[in-house]
């Protein structure tokens, strides 16, 4: 179960790096998670064009430049500054090189261990060959020094057998890897939630003139959360 009463911040980067693969779909979740929880957060958008959580929760995001050391210090300095927050980072397809640099250079992970706040990594993947091997690479480049979350969305498929032959998702489990897996919501729902700028909560409670769901749409929408939530316990979050 989550926490709700620990003084550490976490920092919960919401990668993959590959486009396509649902990051934002989690991000936004996880916020809404966070919200329905009562847990303070602060959320940071690297998409300068289709930013999610600037879009479906505005009143909790701010943007962040990636390719801004200055822009990328507002993470940590919330973490640092906010005992016991959570600190949310959308990261846009493409956005990792610049983060680890970044993260290199300002010596990040041995600031966590000092300061108080913990790294999570969560890397969003589909069913397919690139999403393993980025997710290899990333272990080569952190082990064990930030927390590993695997998202296996089944937004594209739900056969992840290519993950399980390729001997990276043991690995990950022997760094300590927590894995959830997103089932996949019905495409005419998600159409209609982005189409509407509804967030999850309204998804769920609102009526159809808001939200152009019908009433059993909704609750498909409703089951779909209760397993995700259930799912993200997993992640400590």
């Amino acid at each position: 179960m989550t926490d709700t009463h620990s003084t550490e911040s976490k920092v919960h980067f919401i990668g993959g790096e590959k486009g396509g693969v649902g990051k934002s779909m989690v991000a936004r979740l996880t916020a809404q998670f966070l919200i329905d929880h009562h847990l303070p957060f602060v959320g940071f958008d690297t998409d300068r064009s289709h930013g999610a959580l600037l879009r479906f929760y505005a009143d909790f995001a701010s943007p962040v430049l990636i390719d801004r050391y200055e822009a990328l210090d507002h993470i940590i300095e919330a973490a640092v500054e906010q005992t016991g927050c959570r600190v949310l980072v959308d990261l846009a397809a493409q956005t990792h090189q610049p983060l680890v640099q970044w993260m290199e250079d300002s010596g990040v992970l041995d600031m966590a261990e000092q300061s108080g706040f913990s790294l999570h990594y969560w890397h969003v993947m589909d069913s397919g060959r690139d999403s393993v091997d980025l997710l290899g690479r990333l272990l080569d480049r952190f082990g064990d020094r930030i927390h590993h979350v695997l998202v296996l969305n089944q937004l594209r498929g739900s056969d992840f057998s290519q993950l399980e032959k390729s001997g990276e998702l043991e690995r990950a489990i022997a760094l300590g890897a927590k894995v959830i897996t997103l089932k996949k919501l019905h495409d005419s729902a998600v159409q209609k939630i982005d189409m509407n700028n509804s967030s999850f909560w309204a998804a769920k409670n609102a009526g159809s003139s808001e939200t152009g769901l019908g009433l059993m749409e909704r609750q498909r929408v409703k089951m779909w959360l209760n397993h995700a939530y259930s799912e993200l316990e997993k992640a400590d979050i």
